[in-house]
């Protein structure tokens, strides 16, 4: 296994682009770089059509979390926004960085709401060291990264941001619960090989990595990790590339998101 660590996957997509398509070379990656980036970059090193989705293997929502900075009544979504109104100086949320999923869910939570949410990027766990002192109201996180500090009490999820509870978070609504239907982000991950691939290696591949799907041994691993296991068949996966781009295109319209060069 090599690690092709930088620009948020875009050097490991370009390096799967030029390898040789006899099934030797496999990307395993969030699927940000074929539905999102496409649209928050202005140009990229590789296009879709450069990759053959093989399988989906897991899954995860986001959870909007508020610290110690937002008073303990505020217990909903609803209750959240009636504070960011009353209070927009500080009405802030903190993610990974800017142009990601996480960026333009709170960007479009203002923007349906009508409300000021102001934007901090950070990298690593400065927003989470932020959010527990109270230097920033709310965090929108991978929903594994907040998962010890909500059970511990140290933050509080409002909501969760896949289209049905997580069995992680069962009592935190969703943000379609909550009023929010188009506030969907969940992070897939998935195989993919070069576009020229030959379609019985791609079903090789795809047989080999349902079988280990089903370990006890994967399964205590996905759990452990917060992460659900999420497979579905090969012509599901490119219909769910292509409906998430359409979808993550609208909402990078929608919120007058500038690409980045």
């Amino acid at each position: 296994m090599e690690t092709r660590p930088g620009a948020g996957g875009r050097i490991a997509a370009e390096a799967l682009r030029t390898a040789d398509p006899d099934g030797s070379v496999v990307l395993f990656a969030p699927l940000g770089f074929v539905t999102l980036f496409p649209h928050t970059y202005k140009t990229l090193g590789y296009k879709v059509e450069d990759f053959t989705p093989v399988s989906t293997v897991a899954s995860f929502p986001m959870s909007l979390t508020v610290g110690r900075k937002v008073p303990g009544d505020v217990k909903t979504i609803a209750d959240f926004i009636t504070w960011c109104r009353a209070n927009p100086k500080i009405a802030t949320y903190g993610t990974a960085g800017v142009g990601t999923t996480l960026h333009l869910t709170g960007a479009m939570l203002g923007r349906t709401a009508q409300f000021e949410y102001l934007h901090v990027p950070y990298q690593g766990r400065e927003a989470i060291d932020d959010l527990l002192k109270g230097e920033i109201a709310s965090a929108i996180m991978p929903m594994g990264t907040s998962l010890g500090l909500v059970r511990s009490g140290d933050i509080r999820a409002l909501a969760t941001t896949g289209p049905r509870r997580s069995s992680f978070l069962p009592d935190v609504p969703t943000m379609a619960e909550a009023g929010f239907p188009l506030l969907e982000d969940v992070t897939w991950f998935g195989f993919f090989v070069p576009a020229r691939t030959p379609a019985e290696t791609v079903e090789r591949l795809n047989s080999a990595i349902q079988e280990s799907l089903g370990s006890n041994e994967v399964k205590s691993g996905m759990a452990k990790m917060s992460v659900e296991l999420d497979s579905i068949s090969m012509a599901a996966f490119g219909q769910l590339i292509a409906s998430e781009s359409a979808r993550w295109k609208a909402i990078v319209q929608a919120t007058g998101f500038t690409p980045a060069s």
